[in-house]
């Protein structure tokens, strides 16, 4: 498998589509204001989840994760005006800065932001999804995973973000290392679960795709 380097990565953002104004100037404003920017989906990212909407045409998304709201945006730009799309981030301190780029998007009407636990406010939604993206808690992933399989439709796909996590995956743990312990038990949990067929793909840190049977 080639390595993906600074320079093969920048050939790859000429020849990909141009990230979108808002998008661009979202991606700016979280690295100038921001601690942890790299949480951030970023461009080939966001139009990887772009083109998944566009192939999967989702009608309703939910998406564990929305830091600043570049992916939700992201999947937004690739729906149709009756999809519906829940995200939720438990970190309140973000919500103003968020919400003005949902409202700057033109996607507001689509979007529904929750602020709050994931794990609490998964069993209020009284939705079936299409389309989930995880990315948030690693060391909760398992969780996430199992609070919405039964909300699925059937066919629907799961994609979980930092499944290589650096290439921590390879190393020898730290006992102390929650995050990449998480990771790796939720990696096993799906590749033993006959519910679903997955596929990992070497996207920024590893995308997983789940799709329920």
């Amino acid at each position: 498998m080639i390595e993906v380097n600074k320079e093969l990565e920048d050939y790859i953002l000429r020849h990909s589509e141009n990230e979108e104004q808002i998008l661009k100037d979202l991606n700016r404003e979280t690295h100038l204001k921001m601690l942890r920017p790299r949480m951030l989906s970023g461009h080939l990212q966001g139009k990887f989840l772009k083109m998944i909407c566009q192939l999967q045409n989702p009608k309703r998304i939910l998406e564990i994760g929305t830091y600043t709201g570049y992916s939700a945006i992201s999947m937004a730009m690739g729906t149709s005006s009756d999809c519906e799309i829940h995200t939720i981030d438990c970190n309140d301190e973000l919500e103003q800065f968020t919400r003005n780029f949902f409202n700057r998007s033109g996607y507001e009407d689509r979007i529904t932001f929750h602020i709050g636990q994931a794990l609490d406010i998964i069993p209020q939604l009284d939705e079936k999804f299409d389309l989930v993206f995880i990315d948030a808690d690693k060391r909760q992933y398992v969780e996430y995973y199992e609070a919405i399989m039964p909300r699925l439709n059937q066919g629907a796909f799961i994609l979980a973000d930092d499944v290589l996590w650096d290439g921590k995956v390879l190393e020898d743990i730290d006992p102390n290392d929650k995050q990449t312990q998480g990771i790796l038990n939720f990696n096993k949990h799906i590749q033993n679960d006959d519910r679903v067929e997955n596929l990992i793909l070497p996207i920024r840190h590893g995308l997983m795709m789940i799709r329920k049977k």
